[in-house]
């Protein structure tokens, strides 16, 4: 064999011109370095078009040239994606002259899913197996592992999704041979909680290829997966990365037809814009107060900025469980007046079965902003404890409606509360029984009010909240994290909590905020000059109830 064979960027140069292709271009030519050359576990993510299967598929056929012995496998999200990636390099087999001598013998296997090459040895492993992730991957042995676009939409909806394909993947390393053994994932991730994101956290190497190049700011969200050729590259951030193939015009089209966040996904491997967009609550669009003494009562009027001055003036140290580029702010502007709430109503989601919790959240109103003043998840559901816990903070709150989950246990939760509720704390109660999906019912009901900036919290409740809470069981984490998509969370107890509370609200919300402010001074106004007249005549003031 030719000693320049040994390079595979000589070969896939081979390969491109068996197959009609232009020269790889310098961008491939650096993936393929990365694959030969790279750690024993590595994970390459490219722009969509820039061939890295076809690379990949190229690589695993030089490996058999080098070591006709070796066994790979070959897994996608679908096994039929995962037998395209096969037969593909079977092809290459059968048709390039210097891989002749590999092609499978009449007595070895040779189907499209599972084939041998001539020279390799009797084996329960096959030289190239190809699965899919959900197949059966116990018993298989491999000295290759190739992990091509194993995570798609339909696998990574959701948590459960995400922590089932996480899982699976585990199952590699008892299957790779030990020393010699290489994984390679190839992918594009999907979101912040992309299993390509959390690789690194178990010994792989990430490097990204993205169709622009990246600037400032996507350089920080890159961090040191960024391909070093692209950090010392000559140009300015937007260009082409492989102009040869990927033109500025060319580039134009796909972004108009993919849309922005589609783009920024696919091409840019970007998921901050995407988490933008698929996660609609953001800790950004809430006020907190800091130093409130009781919440007895609240300011008149309360403003919402988002400045760097309004982040740096909170203490830095409060927890921020959001995703990147989301921070908590305080006000612009606090009012000087205070007044007391015209309302207060606690909800609460009873714990259904499993590791669920009791929930329960406080939402107090004042001209039209709520204030969420009291929240927790309680271990249990019927038990008396939780239930006196619930009504304490009811009575603490000065709560005056409560409002309860019915969904679950069709009423019985309320019939149990009521008896201890009329004991200690009368109060009035209803339930609310929900038929639209949870999360698209959350999100409609939370995401009008944030986003209008009315919805407020002391930073000791964030603080209380993750240090007494389970990250699943967070307020703030649940808010940040939840998406349009069925069982998006594992647990949503306190954020169902506090939608409720809000939507209780959500017929009185259309109070003006600057008007109620207005209002209340001409209020207070109008009891001093009652005050000074009262004390200037030495009569009470009667007031005219003028009619039409």
């Amino acid at each position: 064999m030719d000693p320049r064979l040994k390079d595979f960027k000589n070969f896939l140069y081979l390969t491109w011109n068996h197959l009609n292709l232009p020269e790889p271009t310098p961008i491939q030519y650096d993936i393929a370095d990365f694959l030969q050359h790279g750690p024993k576990r590595l994970v390459i993510e490219a722009f969509r078009g820039v061939g890295k299967s076809w690379i990949t598929s190229a690589f695993v056929c030089h490996q058999l040239l080098l070591d006709p012995q070796k066994n790979i496998l070959v897994v996608s999200a679908s096994k039929s994606r995962s037998d395209d990636f096969s037969t593909f390099t079977q092809r290459l087999i059968s048709e390039m002259d210097i891989l002749e001598h590999l092609q499978p013998r009449n007595d070895q296997r040779h189907s499209k899913i599972s084939f041998d090459v001539g020279p390799a040895r009797a084996s329960h492993a096959p030289s190239v197996k190809s699965l899919g992730v959900t197949s059966q991957l116990t018993g298989s042995r491999a000295d290759l592992i190739v992990a091509d676009d194993v995570e798609s939409a339909n696998n990574s909806q959701t948590q459960l999704m995400r922590d089932r394909l996480s899982e699976t993947v585990k199952e590699f390393d008892a299957i790779i041979k030990p020393e010699v053994g290489r994984i390679v994932f190839l992918g594009t991730p999907q979101t912040e909680f992309s299993l390509y994101n959390s690789l690194e956290d178990r010994g792989f190497k990430t490097r990204i290829w993205p169709a622009r190049m990246p600037n400032d700011s996507q350089r920080i969200s890159y961090g040191n997966k960024l391909a070093p050729k692209l950090i010392k590259a000559k140009g300015k951030p937007g260009d082409p990365i492989d102009a040869k193939r990927f033109d500025e015009t060319d580039l134009l089209e796909r972004e108009a037809s993919y849309g922005r966040s589609g783009f920024a996904l696919q091409f840019m491997l970007d998921t901050t814009l995407s988490d933008m967009d698929r996660y609609p609550l953001k800790l950004n669009d809430l006020i907190v107060l800091s130093g409130c003494s009781s919440w007895k009562e609240a300011p008149v009027k309360v403003l919402w900025a988002s400045g760097q001055d309004n982040i740096k003036s909170l203490d830095p140290d409060i927890p921020n469980v959001g995703l990147k580029g989301d921070y908590y702010t305080s006000p612009m502007h606090v009012s000087d007046e205070y007044k007391e709430f015209e309302g207060s109503v606690l909800a609460i989601d009873p714990s259904g079965r499993g590791a669920d919790k009791t929930a329960y959240t406080v939402v107090k109103m004042l001209h039209g902003c709520l204030y969420i003043t009291d929240f927790g998840a309680l271990d249990g559901g019927y038990d008396e404890v939780t239930l006196k816990r619930i009504v304490s903070a009811a009575k603490k709150q000065n709560v005056n409606q409560i409002v309860v989950e019915s969904n679950f246990g069709d009423g019985m939760f309320l019939q149990i509360l009521q008896p201890i509720l009329q004991k200690y704390y009368p109060c009035s109660i209803e339930e609310v029984r929900h038929n639209v999906q949870k999360e698209k019912r959350i999100i409609d009901t939370l995401e009008p009010v944030m986003n209008q900036h009315r919805l407020i919290v002391d930073d000791k409740l964030i603080r209380n909240d993750f240090n007494n809470h389970e990250q699943d069981h967070r307020l703030f984490f649940q808010m940040s994290r939840l998406t349009r998509d069925k069982g998006s969370l594992r647990h949503d107890d306190l954020l169902d909590c506090l939608s409720m509370a809000v939507n209780y609200w959500t017929t009185v919300m259309d109070v003006d905020q600057d008007q109620a402010g207005v209002e209340h001074r001409e209020s207070m106004l109008q009891k001093d000059l009652d005050r000074f007249m009262e004390n200037a005549t030495g009569r009470p003031q009667r007031r005219a109830n003028w009619i039409g």
